[in-house]
């Protein structure tokens, strides 16, 4: 489906920065051997990434970024994810961080400033350590077992964070906890350097391997004041349209996978036929459906995001059918991997491929924000009232 996304660039501009996707995308697919093996992000990928100054795309244009809007987020997100899922889904959190903070203005301005300098310039990569342990997912409301406790004029921080994407590799972690003085959740921006700041390799999971979501472990961590930037209790509750490059990521990973089951169907050849196997009527009623299916997904997706782009002032309305993007999307990824799967059998199941690659890593759609179960309850709550 190369081809068939010439369609949603609509300009030079977006030509432009989709070859710079296009450039991270295939560099990221160079090493996914090695990164699905060992669990780690490559940093030959993220130098790539940051020579293109893919970090700071997001960013405004005043503050030294591209002020990518939202369905331009997708488009390049969608693009690295053939390449490599994880390494879009990695770098996505990233990204869409920086736009959540330059659209709603959740820190103040010296704060944010200070962050976006350091991208701008040095191409810094930033992300937030929300999940524990104990509490799992933050979407589901418990409260942070880390804890920052007041010493004079700092803080002292201890916890442990996991599925932290990146966790090597990135400059700053934005660090949840339940701050004692105050009696309520904050975030901290916490230098990857900080004495007691140390990540322990703990990610062996059975897909999205790449995106090396290590435990980021916080012992005795001295912060000042100013490394407070948000507290729940101030922070405004918006639709994230941003969060739709989670499903962006699995449409990505879909595509490959039919792109991959073609070639397959085109070039596979059993001495029980005359012809390959895309000849056969089950393989083309298979090949059809993939086909429906990513038509569907692609409008649902980026007819959404150019709603979010070109009608501000509907997005405070735009919750539900945010999540109702991300529920379908996901989940049509996964029938459309199951389907290339089908298409090339046994030898799907097989390392020489990567078939079975794709299977496992889009399943972890399913477990990224917002669930399934949440939005289903979502939307037949907005439907009952």
């Amino acid at each position: 489906m190369g081809d068939a996304l010439q369609p949603w660039i609509k300009n030079d501009r977006q030509k432009r920065l989709f070859e710079k996707a296009v450039r991270i995308s295939q560099e990221a697919r160079d090493h996914i051997k090695e990164t699905d093996r060992d669990a780690v992000f490559s940093y030959k990928t993220l130098k790539v990434i940051k020579q293109e100054k893919y970090p700071s795309l997001t960013l405004p244009a005043d503050a030294g970024g591209e002020d990518l809007s939202l369905y331009e987020f997708l488009l390049l997100q969608q693009k690295i994810a053939e390449g490599d899922g994880s390494v879009a889904l990695s770098i996505g959190w990233h990204l869409g961080v920086l736009m959540e903070l330059s659209e709603d203005n959740l820190w103040n301005d010296v704060q944010f400033e200070r962050l976006a300098k350091e991208v701008a310039e040095d191409q810094k990569v930033v992300n937030r350590a929300a999940t524990e342990p104990a509490t799992g997912s933050p979407t589901r409301g418990g409260i942070p077992e880390t804890k920052a406790v007041r010493n004079g004029g700092q803080y002292i921080l201890d916890g442990r964070k996991t599925f932290t994407s990146m966790a090597e590799h990135l400059d700053y972690y934005i660090v949840s906890a339940f701050v004692e003085d105050l009696q309520e959740v904050g975030w901290f921006l916490v230098d990857r350097h900080q004495p007691g700041v140390s990540v322990e390799k703990t990610w062996d999971t059975l897909g999205m391997r790449g995106t090396a979501s290590d435990d980021l472990v916080l012992n005795q961590v001295e912060l000042n004041e100013e490394d407070l930037v948000e507290v729940k209790s101030k922070r405004k509750s918006l639709p994230k349209g941003w969060l739709l490059h989670i499903p962006a990521c699995y449409l990505g990973i879909a595509v490959a996978a039919r792109n991959d089951a073609i070639e397959f169907a085109k070039n596979f050849q059993p001495n029980s036929l005359d012809t390959p196997i895309s000849e056969v009527n089950h393989i083309q009623d298979k090949i059809g459906e993939m086909e429906w299916k990513l038509l569907q997904a692609h409008s649902f997706l980026y007819g959404t995001a150019r709603k979010w782009d070109e009608e501000p002032d509907q997005r405070h309305l735009m919750e539900e059918e945010l999540a109702a993007v991300k529920l379908a999307v996901t989940n049509t990824a996964s029938e459309v991997v199951d389907l290339a799967m089908r298409i090339a059998g046994g030898r799907g199941l097989s390392k020489a491929f990567l078939f079975e690659k794709y299977y496992r890593d889009v399943r972890a759609g399913l477990n990224n924000p917002p669930m399934d179960d949440a939005v289903v309850s979502m939307l037949a709550k907005k439907a009952l009232s």
